[in-house]
């Protein structure tokens, strides 16, 4: 059974910092593609971040850039979303999704295969 488990959400203020963690289970983890997205209230979903593990190379939307890192521990076939100076803008739900290296296009989430349950970020002005 394919597992994404999000964990690392919560609320903090304008500039400050949190680390989202996603446990990975089920699949091959160094054949595919973990990814990053977020859900605002009203919004639809948009791409955040998101990792090929078989090489290490990362994409970032530009609204991201300089403020968020995506790494992976594959040990532990998990992968982390650092996020600094986080903004109000930044408030959502956060998924992680895992797609076949193959097929996945990062920034269309339909393109993606598995998903998490999301964690809630906060981000108090």
């Amino acid at each position: 059974e394919v597992q994404l488990v999000e964990s690392g959400g919560g609320l903090v203020q304008t500039g400050g910092s949190l680390r989202l963690s996603c446990a990975a289970s089920g699949f091959s983890f160094n054949d595919y593609v973990i990814g990053w997205f977020r859900q605002a209230p009203g919004k639809e979903r948009e791409a955040v971040s998101c990792r090929y593990i078989s090489d290490g190379h990362t994409v970032y939307v530009e609204a991201v850039k300089g403020r968020f890192t995506i790494t992976s521990d594959n040990a532990k076939n998990t992968v982390y979303l650092q996020m600094n100076n986080l903004q109000p803008a930044d408030t959502a739900v956060y998924y992680c999704a895992a797609g076949v290296e193959y097929s996945v296009v990062c920034r269309n989430s339909e393109t993606w295969d598995y998903w998490g349950q999301g964690t809630q970020v906060t981000v108090s002005s």
